[in-house]
């Protein structure tokens, strides 16, 4: 099914600088002043490439992207950044700790070159909803570099652990072994390039079909890319990208949940227990214990909320019969995908008990504290919750389906500047 190949990539030198200082999150995780940050710490920041900087002197809002793609030029020319010797993948693994807990874990995941496919082929799969405001960005950004900068990252079924094990056991050459400062997480990277190898793990990877876990935005860029491209009869380079692939059997694989935190609310904190009470069973407990209150109901076999309120107090609604809340919720949507947590908190619970639709009226964090910590800030009241499971990511997207936006957090997020492809070099 899928079409998967090894590559050559481009990689920092060391006469760009210490990688640490060149390497950063993803573009998507960045505000302005994150962004500032890591583009402060060298010249050859990988973010002068994947955020490349708008000036007041620009002739047009167009002008960052032709900027980006010639700083590529110039770091290749240059010698900071330069092309693998051979078609590789790379392996790519980080050690971590989930915030809030003390088990360290890690994700072993292989970047590689990707064919693209329409989703109705079933080959990929998305399994979130996006907003596309983003898509135009990413696509000018790639039509100007003609380049990969960043990886998506994905995952494939693999019930024996077989492939997994294929690509921890491979023999490869350290090339990056950093800690990022901002988290505390070990970032490791391995070339592999032994020709048998790399045949043998595309071999493994070729009857699978892929799950899009994060990078919906430039899955669907890439997409609209090739499209561009109009049809040809053999393969080009237009049809690939940068995948990150890892075993939905990886013990370090690890979803967190994703918070809310409304701007709004209607009524008051009362009024909103009172609606809650009415259709879930409701229990007081302090803001700094709801979380640990709703992964335990959850483990328990019940679907769980956590309600900050200012003041310390908040409340805990849990419900024994999900099935019956999901059925009135409005619109399509299959039983699996209606009686999602983040289906039910939006669809029910925002949608018909407190008339709060759209987008614009909550804020999302993944971290307890912030949720929590928010409340006493402006806010007035926050929602916690469970995160959904790989299985139930896996369900819903081989149904057709598409979760709400922000349903998932893989975490931890991929590392932008380890590797970067140009379509040149196909």
């Amino acid at each position: 099914m899928a079409t998967v190949r090894p590559f050559r990539g481009l990689r920092f030198q060391e006469s760009a600088g210490s990688l640490d200082a060149l390497v950063a999150p993803p573009y998507d995780v960045l505000n302005e002043a994150q962004r500032e940050e890591s583009g402060a710490k060298s010249t050859h920041n990988v973010v002068h490439l994947t955020l490349p900087e708008q000036l007041p002197d620009d002739r047009s809002k167009f002008v960052k992207y032709a900027r980006s793609a010639a700083r590529l030029e110039e770091w290749r020319r240059t010698g900071a950044m330069a092309l693998e010797d051979r078609p590789s993948f790379y392996r790519y693994a980080q050690t971590f700790n989930v915030p809030g807990g003390g088990e360290a874990f890690t994700r072993t995941s292989l970047i590689v070159l990707l064919k693209v496919e329409p989703y109705e082929k079933g080959v990929v799969l998305p399994h979130e909803q996006t907003f596309p405001k983003h898509k135009e960005d990413r696509l000018r950004l790639l039509e100007a570099t003609r380049s990969h900068l960043e990886c998506i990252f994905g995952l494939y079924e693999d019930d024996d652990n077989a492939v997994h094990k294929l690509v921890s056991g491979a023999s490869g050459r350290r090339v990056a072994d950093i800690t990022t400062p901002e988290d505390g997480i070990r970032q490791t990277l391995d070339v592999i390039d032994d020709p048998a190898t790399t045949k043998a793990i595309s071999q493994a990877l070729a009857d699978k079909r892929l799950w899009i876990a994060d990078g919906h935005h430039r899955y669907e860029t890439a997409l609209a890319f090739r499209e561009a491209a109009g049809p040809n009869q053999g393969l080009i380079p237009e049809d690939f990208m940068m995948m990150a692939v890892d075993s939905m059997t990886d013990p370090g694989l690890v979803l967190l949940p994703t918070h809310r935190i409304l701007k709004t609310l209607p009524g008051s904190a009362t009024d909103l227990r009172a609606k809650m009470a009415a259709h879930f069973e409701v229990e007081d407990a302090p803001n700094s214990k709801l979380m640990t209150r709703i992964e335990a109901l959850g483990a328990a076999g019940k679907r769980a909320f956590g309600i900050a309120l200012p003041g310390g107090a908040g409340f805990v609604a849990s419900t024994s019969n999900i099935a019956a809340i999901a059925a009135q919720i409005d619109g399509p949507g299959s039983a699996m995908l209606k009686e999602l947590d983040v289906s039910v908190l939006h669809g029910f619970i925002f949608e018909k008990m407190l008339g709060l639709t759209g987008l614009d009226f909550f804020g999302y964090t993944r971290i307890e504290s912030e949720a929590v910590d928010a409340v006493e800030n402006g806010a007035p009241a926050s929602f916690l919750m469970n995160p959904p499971t790989v299985e139930d990511m896996r369900l819903i997207a081989l149904g057709g389906e598409k979760m709400p936006q922000k349903s998932t957090y893989y975490n931890p997020k991929l590392l932008s500047g380890l590797v970067v492809w140009s379509l040149k070099d196909f």
